[in-house]
C-alpha cells in the first residue's frame, strides 16, 4: 500500500519542495478560474473538511480550491461528527478513509491531527491545530513575494502572542531563509518544537521583548489576535498592548514594508484601523491566496503528477 501524502507541517518537507509548491500556487493563481472544473485533475475525488473549531477562511478557501480542481467536498462540524461525541481520531480516520480521498482537519489539539494521520490511509491536511497553521503560511509567503519579491534574505517581524501561526512562521524562516524577529512580551512562550527545528537548521530567528526592536528595518510586520480560540479565560492582554501595530510602528519598518494578518482581526486591539486599511496592508490578497496555495497542497496530496 502506498503511503498517504499528508500535509501536516512545514518542517516535514525539503525546502526545495516547499518552493515547488509555492511556485505551483503562483501558476494556479495566474491560470484563474477554470472554464470546465468538472474536467480538472481532481475530478471524481472527495475531500472531507472536518472542523473541531469554527472557520470562515479555511472552510471557504478549501471548498473553492477543491471544486475549482474538479473535486467534491463534504463538511462536518464538531456537532455533526462523532469526534465531538468521544470517538477517537484513530477510529474516525479508519472510517473516513473508506469514504473519501483526503481529510482536512481543523483541530483543537495537535495530537488529534497526528493520530488521524497515523491511522488514515488517505492524505490528511493540517487546517490548523493549537501548535501550527501551515496552510496559512503557504498563503502568507505567496503574498509576501507578490508584493516584496523573494523572501529569502528579507526580514519579517512578528508582533504579539506566540501562537500557532507564529510557530509556523518560525518553521518557514528555517525552511526559506529569511530573518524572523519575534516581538513578544517577556514571559510569553512559543512552541519549543518549532524553535528547536529552527535552531537545528541554523535559522535567523530572534526573540525581541520590545516592538521597536522587532520592527526596525523589517520588510513585513505580521500580527494575529491576542486571544486564540481555546485560550484560557482571563488571559492577560495588557502585556500585549506595546505590541499593537500602529502607524507609528509601521513607520519604523523598512520603506515599502507591508502589513499582514491571517484574520479575523480585532480592530483596535492588535492592529489599528489606520494600518489594516492602509495601502501597506495586504490582508485581502493574503486571504485570497489561501485558495491558490491550497490548490497546490491538494495536488500534492492527491495528484502530484498534475502539479504545474
Amino acid at each position: 500500500m502506498t503511503q498517504a501524502r499528508h500535509f501536516l507541517g512545514l518542517d516535514e518537507f525539503e525546502p526545495a519542495y516547499l518552493r515547488r509548491l509555492l511556485e505551483a500556487g503562483w501558476v494556479l493563481k495566474r491560470a484563474g478560474r477554470p472554464a470546465r472544473p468538472a474536467e480538472g485533475p481532481l475530478a471524481g475525488r472527495t475531500l472531507m473538511l472536518l472542523f473541531e473549531k469554527p472557520s470562515t477562511r479555511t472552510r471557504v478557501s478549501f471548498e473553492v480550491a477543491m471544486r475549482q480542481l474538479g473535486g467534491d467536498v463534504i463538511v462536518l462540524n464538531a456537532s455533526d461528527s462523532q469526534l465531538g461525541r468521544g470517538e477517537t481520531p484513530a477510529d474516525t480516520a479508519r472510517v473516513l478513509s473508506r469514504y473519501v480521498d483526503a481529510i482536512m482537519l481543523r483541530a483543537t489539539r495537535h495530537a488529534s491531527l497526528e493520530a488521524l494521520a497515523q491511522h488514515a490511509t488517505v492524505p490528511v491536511i493540517n487546517g490548523l491545530t493549537d501548535e501550527t497553521h501551515p496552510c496559512q503560511l503557504m498563503a502568507d509567503i505567496m503574498t509576501f513575494e507578490e508584493h516584496r519579491g523573494p523572501i529569502s534574505g528579507k526580514t519579517v517581524a512578528w508582533l504579539g502572542d506566540g501562537n500557532n501561526v507564529a510557530a509556523s512562521w518560525v518553521q518557514a524562516a528555517a525552511q526559506l531563509g529569511f530573518r524572523l524577529r519575534l516581538g513578544m512580551p517577556e514571559g510569553v512562550t512559543i512552541s519549543e518544537r518549532a524553535l528547536g527545528f529552527a535552531r537545528r537548521k541554523g535559522a535567523a530567528v530572534e526573540l525581541c521583548h520590545t516592538a521597536e526592536k522587532a520592527v526596525a528595518g523589517a520588510d513585513c510586520l505580521v500580527t494575529d489576535t491576542w486571544v486564540s480560540m481555546g485560550d484560557e479565560p482571563g488571559k492577560n492582554l495588557a502585556c500585549f498592548e506595546p505590541f499593537r501595530v500602529t502607524a507609528g510602528l509601521m513607520a519604523q519598518a523598512a520603506p515599502g514594508a507591508i502589513f499582514m494578518h491571517c484574520l479575523p482581526a480585532k480592530r483596535g486591539q492588535e492592529v489599528t484601523d489606520e494600518v489594516i486599511d492602509s495601502p501597506a496592508s495586504v490582508v485581502w490578497d493574503e486571504a485570497e491566496n489561501r485558495v491558490h496555495a491550497q490548490k497546490a497542497v491538494l495536488l500534492h496530496c492527491l495528484a502530484p503528477a498534475a502539479l504545474p
